[in-house]
């Protein structure tokens, strides 16, 4: 097949339950998909694939490094405030479902971080565990493994991978699961049900199913599968915490893990799921706690990938104190407000939700200083002040990915074209024992003129494979 020929391809054999149908206002009739087709994967060099690789421990060593820092910050051996930063803006409920011993030790069964290649390297900016694109990214891999390319994970990784992160939750080899999509996540509703037929293939009983049709007994939860009941093994969690007063049978869902009927994940810990995790890896105060409890590899790989983070604290300093490593113009910054004046140049940060908020995942609510006005971007600092106390924000430097050149088909035009662009990348993992598996690796490849990496249509999205 010519490049033309792979894309027409790809646009036809997208699933007829219309999985990637997205919001298409602003595409043409015939595409099939919300983003441009390229012919080829996101090509990744050995050594960065390496990185790639060897990336998945130490995100699950940072993780495990959080959950006893959380834990110990309650127990006054670690400092109150760090317990109390992460605990901001959340109901009694939530704050205790995150305590239960029952998943003391449970870490997230999927990681996907958001990462940049930049010129001097990678930059993690977010770490997602409860990722959408799962099952759009193992679509995509099957597809583009049909054309040939070596894609990272092999067709088959992401499905394989989310099974055997399931098997090791139920400890059977034919497990049951019911992945539960909440009506905030309507939109990714269509790829999950993909996912758990792809789960049927390899000996998983999957059903992805609304919360209302979860069925409870003492026993343990059901779901409905055409004419009979069967009985879940392990529950995949896809609804934020932030939505639990509009998820029906929350509460009988967690009451079944806490007795051990059902297994689920990502566990309730809210605390896993804030942007500020990255803010509290880059505090002064806690640099002793994360030598000792990361590994002698991962400490130093995370202190060059995650960008320096600030929780923006909305309470005024003592006359001494400066915010940490936080500088304009070679003066230190005492008061947020500082930055807002600033000049363009001065303000690469970006300001963003730390978490519990509707407005904290995908590309909601992020600001970019540098593409701001500066009264907009003082109105952006003082909202995120203001909110301190119900949604704290986090302010982050900002990076740029690198340029890249991508083709892609122009249904308009009915031609190939070729565009600048820059890339984000996000490797799912998928938790299994005391190792990680690397399913797969989705590439969003967006206009060089944006700042905010999203999928949008005039984005490219692929799978990645291994540079030849």
């Amino acid at each position: 097949m010519d490049a033309k020929q792979k894309c027409l391809f790809i646009n036809a054999e997208i699933p007829k339950a219309k999985l990637f149908e997205g919001e298409k206002r602003d595409v043409h009739p015939d595409i099939n998909v919300s983003w441009r087709i390229s012919p080829e994967p996101f090509r990744i060099s050995e050594a960065d694939l390496k990185w790639f690789e060897e990336l998945g421990l130490y995100l699950v060593n940072f993780y495990s490094a959080c959950n006893l820092l959380y834990s110990q910050s309650v127990r006054g051996i670690q400092p109150a405030w760090v317990a109390e930063y992460l605990e901001i803006g959340k109901p009694e409920t939530v704050i205790q479902y995150g305590r239960m011993n029952r998943f003391k030790t449970q870490l997230p069964g999927v990681l996907r971080p958001d990462i940049l290649p930049t010129a001097d390297g990678m930059a993690i900016t977010e770490l997602d565990s409860i990722p959408g694109f799962i099952g759009a990214t193992g679509c995509l891999a099957r597809l583009y493994a049909q054309l040939g390319y070596p894609i990272i994970g092999g067709s088959d990784g992401m499905v394989n991978g989310y099974a055997d992160m399931i098997r090791n939750l139920a400890k059977k080899d034919d497990p049951s699961l019911a992945i539960v999509v909440s009506d905030e996540s309507e939109d990714y509703r269509a790829e999950m049900i993909w996912l758990a037929d792809a789960l049927c293939e390899v000996g998983v009983k999957a059903r992805a199913v609304k919360p209302h049709e979860i069925i409870f007994t003492e026993d343990g939860l059901l779901v409905e599968h055409e004419d009979h009941k069967f009985p879940v093994d392990v529950l995949y969690r896809f609804y934020e915490l932030f939505d639990l007063p509009n998820i029906p049978k929350s509460e009988l869902m967690f009451y079944s893990a806490k007795k051990r009927t059902v297994v689920i994940t990502p566990p309730p810990k809210a605390y896993l799921e804030e942007k500020l995790c990255l803010a509290l890896f880059h505090h002064p105060t806690l640099q002793p706690f994360w030598e000792r409890h990361l590994t002698k590899h991962a400490y130093p790989v995370l202190q060059q990938a995650i960008p320096e983070t600030w929780v923006m604290d909305a309470r005024p300093l003592p006359p001494h104190a400066v915010i940490p490593n936080l500088e304009v113009a070679g003066n230190a910054v005492t008061d947020w407000r500082q930055l807002g004046p600033v000049t363009q140049k001065q303000r690469e940060l970006v300001i963003k939700p730390s978490g519990f908020s509707e407005l904290a995942w995908g590309s909601r609510g992020v600001a970019i200083g540098h593409d701001l006005p500066t009264e907009a971007w003082e109105v952006v600092i003082e909202n995120s002040l203001e909110n301190f106390e119900r949604t704290p924000h986090v302010l982050q430097r900002f990076h740029t990915a690198k340029r890249v050149r991508m083709q892609y088909y122009d249904f308009d035009a009915g031609a190939m074209q070729e565009i600048a662009c820059r890339p984000l990348l996000r490797p799912y993992y998928f938790l299994v024992e005391n190792t990680v598996k690397l399913g797969g690796i989705q590439a969003t490849v967006c206009p060089a003129d944006k700042k905010i990496l999203h999928g949008m249509v005039d984005s490219i999205i692929v799978p990645c494979a291994q540079m030849q």
